[in-house]
């Protein structure tokens, strides 16, 4: 959510990375808490994105749908001052049009939505953010145990993911269990909540899960969470979360990208491990 007191940090975490504007705009859903009207203009406004991926089902709601409105007039305003932005709805159609992705590179993944659910909120955009030095899970808002078996089952996220952004704030609905948590081994989990935090993100439950899986949880609720990379490919990052208004640091964590050890690998070992039904390195 963007607000007075936070836009000039956004501003400043950005100048971190060595930018002045975002390449591409990645919302998960239409309700408020993901993407306001007047945090969205902002956006559109001062960082001009190049690209927007934006929710592939219908809002239903007077906010979802202003939004959408604005996301389709800043493309008509960039066509007609001489550049493209370009906009996707990443719906079912987009997703099956996709190739299937490779083990162990760098390209984004998106697992969902495959299909559309009744609840808005298994409508949410899975995307596997995989780009740089470390890998980013983004669940949205999903709540649907037969999408956590969909995505434990696969062997990318599995051996690759090293942060987790939690599905739906944290919340205990079934997603986010022991046996999910097992399985994609994340080091750190991000809850993404404000400081009122009415719905008292994330659980007792999941804390519980998290604690007992060794998993580091981190939380916007006092302050941003800046995620950076502090060397090559092969090397680590750097998990820094702030409080006070994002002037003070409460914790900062170094780790190393689970992907390095697999990179790391000889030819002939990494074919090994790639190749349908090996067994001879443990998961």
């Amino acid at each position: 959510m963007i607000t007075d007191l936070n836009n000039p940090q956004l501003k400043d975490e950005l100048l971190i990375c060595g930018k002045t504007k975002i390449d591409t705009l990645h919302i998960t859903s239409w309700d408020q808490d993901h993407c306001s009207t007047s945090g969205l203009n902002w956006i559109l406004t001062n960082l001009l994105p190049i690209k927007i991926e934006y929710p592939g089902y219908e809002p239903h709601t007077e906010n979802g749908k202003a939004c959408l409105s604005k996301i389709r007039a800043y493309q008509r305003e960039s066509k007609s001052n001489g550049y493209l932005v370009k906009t996707q709805s990443i719906d079912p159609p987009y997703i099956a049009s996709l190739n299937t992705a490779s083990e162990l590179g760098y390209r984004d993944i998106f697992y969902h939505p495959k299909q559309l659910y009744s609840s808005a909120n298994n409508n949410s955009t899975i995307k596997f953010f995989r780009r740089g030095s470390f890998n980013v899970l983004s669940l949205g808002d999903v709540e649907d145990q037969n999408i956590a078996a969909m995505l434990r089952r696969c062997k990318t996220l599995c051996r690759e993911v090293d942060i987790m952004i939690l599905a739906h704030h944290g919340a205990d609905n079934g997603f986010t269990n022991k046996k999910f948590l097992e399985n994609i081994r994340p080091s750190v989990a991000i809850c993404s909540s404000n400081f009122n935090n009415q719905y008292d993100h994330p659980s007792a439950e999941i804390r519980k899960l998290l604690y007992e899986q060794g998993i580091q949880l981190v939380t916007t609720k006092t302050g941003d969470v800046v995620i950076e990379s502090t060397g090559n490919h092969s090397s680590s990052y750097q998990v820094t979360n702030l409080y006070s208004n994002s002037e003070k640091i409460s914790s900062s964590t170094k780790y190393k990208p689970r992907k390095a050890h697999w990179l790391s690998m000889n030819s002939d070992s990494l074919r090994n491990l790639l190749r349908p039904g090996f067994k001879g390195i443990k998961r």
